[in-house]
């Protein structure tokens, strides 16, 4: 097997990116994907970065809100944030999210 392009998940160590937010995370040439699991009631304060930020919701409930307007995601939908807009978020059940960055977050390399 090619391990340069084939690679196992389980192989990814999960790293606590905020309290609650344990997250596996894959950098690209040009994207950074974050899995993360979330335990209900953890929260993200709002930020903002340089990154485009596409959030997926695979299970639970989650708000994010982007702009100062919060709005509840269930599983099935996504959000795509500009770049430089503020945003934040808080998990309203345990979730299972998939945030995509482009470019790639150099500062979650550093985790």
């Amino acid at each position: 097997m090619d391990t340069s392009i084939f690679k196992y998940f389980k192989d990814i160590e999960t790293r606590d990116i905020a309290p609650g937010y344990h997250s596996k995370i894959i950098h690209t040439a040009t994207n950074t994907i974050n899995f993360i699991e979330v335990d209900a009631g953890s929260e993200v304060p709002p930020h903002q970065h340089i990154h485009e930020q596409c959030a997926f919701v695979l299970e639970g409930q989650f708000q994010l809100t982007v702009n100062g307007i919060p709005q509840i995601m269930e599983k099935g939908m996504f959000a795509i944030i500009p770049p430089n807009v503020p945003h934040g978020g808080r998990a309203i059940t345990d979730c299972k999210l998939i945030d995509l960055f482009s470019p790639p977050r150099e500062d979650f390399k550093l985790l």
